[in-house]
C-alpha cells in the first residue's frame, strides 16, 4: 500500500467520470474543511497482507489526523501511487471496512465516491505534516 496524507484547510471533489461498470451512478460535489485527506493505493500483494496493511493504514491516520488537530478524515481511492494495483472488489470493500474502523474510534470519517475519476480542489497549508508519504 501507498499511502499520500494531505492535511487541507479546504479539500472539494466533484465525480467527472464513472471507471467502473459495477458501481452506481453518482453526480456529486462536496467541500470540507479542516480535514485529513487520505490518498490510498492498494497493491495486488495487500491482499494476502490485509491484517498488517489494516493495522497500520488506521495507526498512520490517525496519528496524522491528531497531529493536525482534525477529528474528520476522507478516504480517497488512489491508483495512481505504484504500478501494482489490488483488485477494485477488494480496494472497495477495504475501504469500507476501514471507514467503519476509524468511525469506531470516534473519528468523523467520509469517503470519495469509488470507481470515479474525480475534480479535485486541494487548499493545503505549506508546513512538514500537511503532507506526508508512507509506504506500507
Amino acid at each position: 500500500m501507498k499511502l499520500l496524507l494531505i492535511y487541507c484547510d479546504e479539500f472539494s471533489f466533484k465525480t467527472t467520470v464513472k471507471t467502473l461498470d459495477s458501481v452506481p451512478e453518482n453526480d456529486m460535489e462536496k467541500t470540507y474543511k479542516n480535514i485529513q485527506v487520505a490518498f490510498i493505493h492498494m497493491e495486488e500483494d495487500d491482499k494476502e497482507r490485509e491484517v498488517e496493511v489494516a493495522r497500520k493504514l488506521v495507526k498512520n491516520i490517525k496519528w496524522i489526523a491528531r497531529k493536525n488537530n482534525t477529528e474528520k478524515i476522507i478516504l480517497h481511492s488512489f491508483a495512481h501511487l505504484s504500478e501494482s494495483k489490488a483488485d477494485p472488489l477488494f480496494t472497495n470493500k477495504f475501504l469500507d471496512q476501514m471507514e467503519e474502523r476509524l468511525r469506531n474510534t470516534g473519528f468523523d470519517i467520509y469517503q470519495t465516491p469509488f470507481g470515479y475519476f474525480l475534480d479535485l480542489k486541494v487548499d493545503a497549508p505549506g508546513y512538514s505534516s500537511a503532507r506526508v508519504f508512507k509506504d506500507i
